[in-house]
């Protein structure tokens, strides 16, 4: 395995970081402004016109056809540019490769019909309309998805969707256009998970569906919004289903490999502009008549918090080649459970050490660090809590046990074998 970006990765790499720099980082204060008062910034279209221009689009999508705009660039070579990404949160939008709308389109790209696609995936590919993924609910633990109580029934050649979603992201997007609901089918036997459920093409003004509310994040309300929402018998074409019935669970299975390495890699850039933040700060800082650099405890928090980036870093590299080597997302599922807990972890420590250097400042809007925090947390339940993710890896290493039968009671020693003298051939 060689994870030395290659010189295509290097190439596009160095036309974001200058575009980042150029034009989305002079407008990072007037995107925070704006979104303090709950306005979406009128500036986005025409950065996302300008990255267009400059070719800056689609460069999350590995499996664009021919025609479709976007670069092809593979999971390992996008990975860096997710990175520079993550240092401004609010820009992966600005090249059209903000979540959920990427693993939105790698589903549609995947499983929707030649209509779907003319009328979902084409407008999503071309960046003229956001959509959402709406799995959580409220009233059970939806990390277990036989849990799940949204209900859909086929009526009449049409689906008819009742029911309740929450922590919806990007539901309150101006230009947020459709949810692909997850919902259990109609009839299925209870706590079925695998051949129970379907995914639902909903647009956001069928009559029926309600945004109730875009809940705050400890105290922090996105702008695209985690929204709440009520399905009341929501009723749309029978064509509007995505993939087969009852294929729901594993299509939903299928968009996650390529998306946690993006959140990863966002993740891991957030990590490093708070390690960048905490050494400036520590090397101009002064208390106690020295450099805060020179306090041996805020020098170990420098130093842990590099092994760790660069430990979570390897370990999202080595799941992004396993993924272009063709290794299919099931056989991958412990790499990707486990990238998801490192990275969440990781951003929790690294940013929690980084306003600890800042003291007070670290808590503020002055930086930031209260920000990015916020959001590591958050990420310990989006796309499952880890103690999900942890089942999951603990259930292959039992896996991998079994298989072996027992082989490494080979290792253990009782006295009578240290009693045997040696063999020497």
């Amino acid at each position: 395995m060689d994870f030395t970006p290659s010189a295509t990765s290097r190439e596009w790499l160095a036309r974001l970081q200058d575009f980042l720099a150029r034009y989305v980082l002079p407008h990072n204060a007037a995107w925070q402004g704006d979104a303090a008062k709950g306005v979406y910034p009128a500036f986005m279209q025409d950065l996302k016109d300008l990255a267009r221009e400059e070719g800056l689009w689609n460069l999350c999508l590995p499996m664009l056809a021919e025609g479709e705009p976007g670069t092809r660039l593979s999971n390992l070579d996008y990975a860096p540019l997710a990175e520079a990404m993550g240092r401004i949160p609010w820009s992966a939008e600005v090249f059209n490769c903000s979540a959920p709308d990427s693993g939105n389109m790698e589903l549609l790209q995947r499983h929707a019909t030649p209509v779907q696609r003319a009328m979902w995936l084409v407008p999503l590919l071309e960046g003229e309309i956001r959509s959402a993924f709406a799995m959580s609910e409220p009233d059970v633990a939806s990390s277990d998805p036989r849990n799940l109580q949204t209900e859909v029934r086929r009526e009449d050649g049409d689906l008819v969707v009742h029911g309740r979603k929450w922590f919806i992201t990007g539901a309150a997007h101006p230009n947020c256009r459709l949810i692909i609901a997850m919902c259990r089918n109609a009839g299925a036997d209870a706590g079925a998970s695998h051949g129970a459920h379907s995914l639902v093409l909903v647009p956001l003004d069928t009559p029926g569906v309600e945004v109730v509310r875009n809940i705050p994040i400890m105290q922090h309300a996105s702008l695209d919004g985690h929204c709440e929402i009520v399905f009341r018998a929501a009723r749309v074409p029978e064509a509007n289903l995505l993939g087969g019935w009852g294929e729901g669970f594993a299509l939903a299975q299928s968009r996650l490999g390529p998306g946690r390495i993006h959140h990863c890699m966002r993740t891991i850039g957030q990590c490093e502009l708070a390690l960048e933040l905490a050494c400036d700060r520590a090397l101009e800082r002064r208390a106690f008549g020295t450099a805060l650099a020179q306090q041996a405890n805020v020098q170990e928090w420098i130093a842990l918090s590099r092994l760790e980036v660069d430990q979570a870093r390897l370990l999202v590299l080595r799941t992004a080649w396993a993924l272009d080597n063709g290794i299919p997302a099931q056989q991958l599922r412990s790499d990707i459970a486990a990238i998801k807990v490192v990275a969440a972890r990781l951003q929790v420590r690294v940013v929690d050490r980084a306003m600890q250097v800042f003291g007070a400042m670290g808590l503020s809007p002055d930086t930031p660090l209260a920000w990015l925090w916020t959001w590591g947390r958050a990420l310990r339940f989006m796309d499952g809590p880890d103690e999900v993710h942890l089942r999951t890896i603990a259930r292959c290493e039992f896996d991998k046990a079994r298989e072996r039968g027992g082989s490494s009671a080979d290792y253990f020693t009782t006295p009578e074998q240290m009693a045997q003298e040696p063999r020497v051939r």
